[in-house]
C-alpha cells in the first residue's frame, strides 16, 4: 500500500480516538462496576467482540491467512511465568496468551465473556459466575469449577500473590456445581466484576500443588490459545498455537516476546526486521517509522497515569507544602511538548479523565517556580538534595522525563535535585513490598487502570494494607474504605471524586501526564493498539495481498 493511502499518525488523530475512548469509559464506569442492581451486574458479553481490528486502515483483512511467526519487543521481559507473581503490563502481555481471566474487556472497556459466560450478584455479599464446560488445560486435562475457584483464592492469597490487594474484597471462592462458582465477599465491592477482568488467571489446582515456586515461575499450564515453547529468563518467551483451545483458532502460529530497554534500539530492531511490533516508540522516531513503507505506527491514549511518588513517611515529603512545591516546580506542559512531542495530557489526580470516579473539578497544578520556592520556605525544608529514580525503558520517555523533572526542581533556588536510572525490575522489587520505607525517596512510575474504576487507581497507593501503599492519610483511606462497601453507584462515585480531590490538594504525587501508547508495526500485520495496552496474539492477522 502506498504511503499516502495509509493514515498518518499524529497527536490530532489519536486525540480524536481519545474522545471516543473517554465516552466509552464513562459508560463502562457507570454500568460495569456493580451497584447492587442485578440487571447491571449481569454479564452478557460476547467473546467475539475482541476480534481483530483494523481501525482506520481500510485494507481488507485475510481472515484465512496464517501468520507464521510474530516477534513482539517490549521495554522489559518477565522474570516469572507465575501469573500471580507480578502486576505489570509487559508481563501481563506475555502471560495473557496462555493464562485466561474469568471475564475480559473488549477494546472499549466493556466486559465480555472469557472463561465465565455470565456473572451476576445474587446478594450484596455474594456473586456467581457460570463457566465454560469445554475448556482444556495445555497438559490435556479438563478444567473444572474447582480449578477456577482455586485460582481465584490463590490470586487473593496475600502470602502468595502480588495481586491479593487488588482483585477485590473476596472472602472465598468455591465451586457450587460443575459450571458455577460463587464468591463470598467481605464487602459489597461494587467493582468486583471489573476487577475479575484484570485479575484471577485460571490454573489447574493439581498441577500447581505438585510444583514448587521455581517450577511455577518457569513453566506454564493455562487454558489460553498459546502454550509455552521456550522461556529464557531475561531474554524471551516463545509460544506456539494450542491446538485444543476452546475458542477460535488464532491466525498467528508462533510468537516470541522479548525486550529491548532502549527506545531507539527497539525501533532499529523493527526497521531491521528483528521485530514485528515494538512498544513505546519515542515521538521523535515516529517519522522514521512512517517513512518506511514496510512499517506503520499504531497508537492509543493509554489508561496509564505517569507520576512521581513521594512516600510521606519521612522528611521532607511528610510536609504537604514541600510536596505541593514539587508539583509547582515541574513544568509538565513543557515536558509533554519537548520530550513527548505533544503526546500526553497533564493530569491532576490519580484517576484519569473518562474513568469512573474522576473529579472533573480538579485542575493540574501548573508551573509556578516562585510559588514552589515560597512553599519550600514554608515547609522548613530548604536546601534539600533530592534524587529522582526512574525505571529504564519501561514507560515512554521515562528516563528523559525524570531527568527533566529533576532539572526543573534543581532550578529552584532552595532545593537541588538529580536523576538516577534503575533497571526496571529492581525498582519494582522495592516499591511493591507494602513498606514505603523500602522505596526511593522520590521515583517515577506509571499506573495502568484496566478496570476503568477509581478504586484501582487509588486503593493500591492509599490503602495501608496494599503492596503499593506510599501515602499515609487516614481521611483518604477512610473514604476509600467506605467506597469499597458503598452499594449505591452515585454515592460511591461522590466518595471516589472526593478522594481524588484530596489526593490533589495534599499533593500525594507529583502529577505528570496521561501516557499515549505508540507502537511500531510490521505493515503486513492487521493489528490495532488497545487503550488498555494489552497485546493479544489472537487479535493479530494479515492483510490481504
Amino acid at each position: 500500500m502506498a504511503r499516502d493511502e495509509r493514515a498518518d499518525f499524529t497527536r490530532r488523530s489519536i486525540l480524536k480516538l481519545a474522545g471516543a475512548a473517554t465516552a466509552t469509559a464513562v459508560v463502562a464506569g457507570c454500568t460495569g462496576n456493580g451497584n447492587g442492581d442485578d440487571d447491571d451486574d449481569t454479564g452478557n458479553g460476547d467473546a467475539d467482540d475482541t476480534g481483530t481490528g483494523n481501525g482506520d486502515d481500510d485494507r481488507e483483512v485475510d481472515e484465512d491467512a496464517e501468520v507464521d511467526e510474530v516477534v513482539i519487543t517490549q521495554g522489559s521481559v518477565t522474570d516469572t511465568l507465575d501469573p500471580i507473581d507480578h502486576n505489570d503490563t509487559p508481563t501481563w502481555n506475555i502471560l495473557n496468551q496462555a493464562y485466561e481471566p474469568l471475564i475480559y474487556r473488549d477494546r472499549d472497556g466493556e466486559l465480555i465473556e472469557r472463561i465465565a459466560t455470565s456473572w451476576e450478584r445474587t446478594d450484596d455479599m455474594v456473586v456467581e459466575l457460570e463457566i465454560r464446560d469445554d475448556v482444556t488445560f495445555h497438559n490435556g486435562e479438563e478444567m473444572t469449577a474447582e480449578d477456577v475457584a482455586f485460582s481465584v483464592n490463590r490470586t487473593n492469597d496475600p502470602d502468595q500473590s502480588q495481586q491479593a490487594g487488588v482483585i477485590g474484597a473476596i472472602e472465598e471462592a468455591s465451586a457450587v456445581d460443575e459450571t458455577t462458582i460463587e464468591l463470598q465477599l467481605e464487602a459489597t465491592e461494587p467493582a468486583i466484576f471489573r476487577n475479575l477482568s484484570a485479575f484471577g488467571r485460571v490454573q489447574q489446582q493439581e498441577w500447581v500443588e505438585e510444583r514448587d515456586d521455581d517450577e511455577l515461575a518457569t513453566e506454564i499450564n493455562g487454558t489460553g490459545p498459546y502454550e509455552l515453547e521456550d522461556f529464557e529468563e531475561g531474554s524471551h518467551v516463545d509460544y506456539t498455537r494450542f491446538d485444543d483451545y476452546w475458542g477460535d483458532e488464532p491466525r498467528v502460529v508462533e510468537a516470541r516476546f522479548n525486550a529491548t530497554a532502549d527506545e531507539g534500539a527497539r525501533v532499529s530492531g523493527l526497521e531491521g526486521g528483528d521485530s514485528d511490533i515494538v512498544t513505546d516508540v519515542n515521538p521523535a522516531d515516529i517519522s522514521d517509522v512512517q517513512d518506511n513503507e514496510d512499517l506503520r505506527i499504531e497508537g492509543e491514549p493509554s489508561i496509564r497515569n505517569i507520576f512521581l511518588v513521594m512516600p510521606n513517611d519521612e522528611a521532607p515529603f511528610d510536609s504537604e507544602e514541600f510536596r505541593q512545591a514539587m508539583n509547582y516546580a515541574v513544568n509538565v506542559e513543557a515536558i509533554i511538548e519537548s520530550l513527548l512531542n505533544g503526546f500526553g495530557e497533564p493530569t491532576s489526580q490519580p484517576t484519569l479523565e473518562g474513568m469512573f470516579g474522576h473529579n472533573p473539578d480538579v485542575e493540574p497544578y501548573g508551573h509556578d517556580p516562585d510559588q514552589a520556592e515560597e512553599l519550600v520556605e514554608e515547609s522548613g525544608h530548604t536546601d534539600e538534595e533530592l534524587t529522582i529514580v526512574s525505571p529504564t525503558g519501561r514507560y515512554l520517555g521515562d528516563t528523559d522525563i525524570a531527568a527533566q523533572a529533576a532539572s526543573d526542581i534543581d532550578n529552584l533556588e532552595n532545593v537541588s535535585a538529580s536523576h538516577d536510572e534503575w533497571e526496571t525490575q529492581s525498582l519494582f522489587d522495592v516499591t511493591d513490598t507494602g513498606d514505603m520505607s523500602d522505596s526511593p525517596d522520590i521515583f517515577l512510575i506509571g499506573w495502568g487502570n484496566p478496570t476503568f474504576d477509581a478504586g484501582y487507581a487509588l486503593n493500591p497507593w492509599f490503602m495501608s494494607d496494599q503492596p503499593f501503599w506510599h501515602f499515609e492519610d487516614d481521611e483518604i483511606e477512610g473514604i476509600l474504605d467506605e467506597a469499597t462497601g458503598e452499594p449505591d453507584e452515585d454515592a460511591r462515585e461522590e466518595l471516589l471524586m472526593e478522594a481524588n480531590q484530596l489526593a490533589n490538594e495534599r499533593a500525594a504525587w507529583v502529577f505528570l501526564h496521561q501516557q499515549y501508547s505508540i507502537y511500531g508495526v510490521n505493515d503486513e500485520l492487521a493489528w490495532d493498539a488497545r487503550q488498555d495496552e494489552d497485546i493479544r496474539l489472537d487479535e493479530i492477522s494479515a492483510y490481504a495481498e
